[in-house]
């Protein structure tokens, strides 16, 4: 069973790959607060100058605590711990139903051949990593 769960973890990773999805870890607002704070504060201390300069200083700071948050989906999927993959499986084996296959070449083909079924896999997965998760979903242009 152990291969079957790789399988569809690949697959998943082939899915967002495809559609190249990346993700935003929760935590995100911290670069915002940290902005939004410093340029209050700049503006209480300086006026306009001050918020110009706490804006900047504060934007830094929250780049530099957002840093590494901003993933692509498949790094995602392939972190996930045992227990959150074998849920994630679970999800999507409901959608795959009663499929059959012998390794992860001929899934992806199954999948990837039915416009229909590789629909329903990845709102499964998408919605998986934003109500389990807690991560924000963005497409790459």
């Amino acid at each position: 069973m152990s291969h079957r769960i790789d399988d569809v973890m690949k697959l998943c990773c082939e899915l967002s790959a495809n559609q190249q999805i990346r993700t935003t870890v929760k935590g995100s607002g911290k670069g915002a607060a940290a902005a939004g704070g410093l340029a209050f504060a700049g503006g209480l201390v300086g006026g306009p100058l001050g918020i110009a300069v706490g804006g900047a200083v504060g934007g830094l700071l929250g780049c530099w605590l957002t840093s590494g948050q901003f993933k692509p989906l498949p790094q995602v999927i392939m972190e996930l711990s045992p227990r959150e993959q074998q849920k994630l499986y679970d999800e999507l084996m409901a959608v795959l139903g009663d499929i059959q296959w012998t390794d992860v070449a001929q899934l992806a083909a199954l999948v990837m051949g039915n416009a229909t079924l590789k629909q329903q896999l990845t709102a499964t997965l998408l919605g998986y990593i934003t109500k389990e998760l807690q991560a924000e979903v963005h497409y790459v242009d």
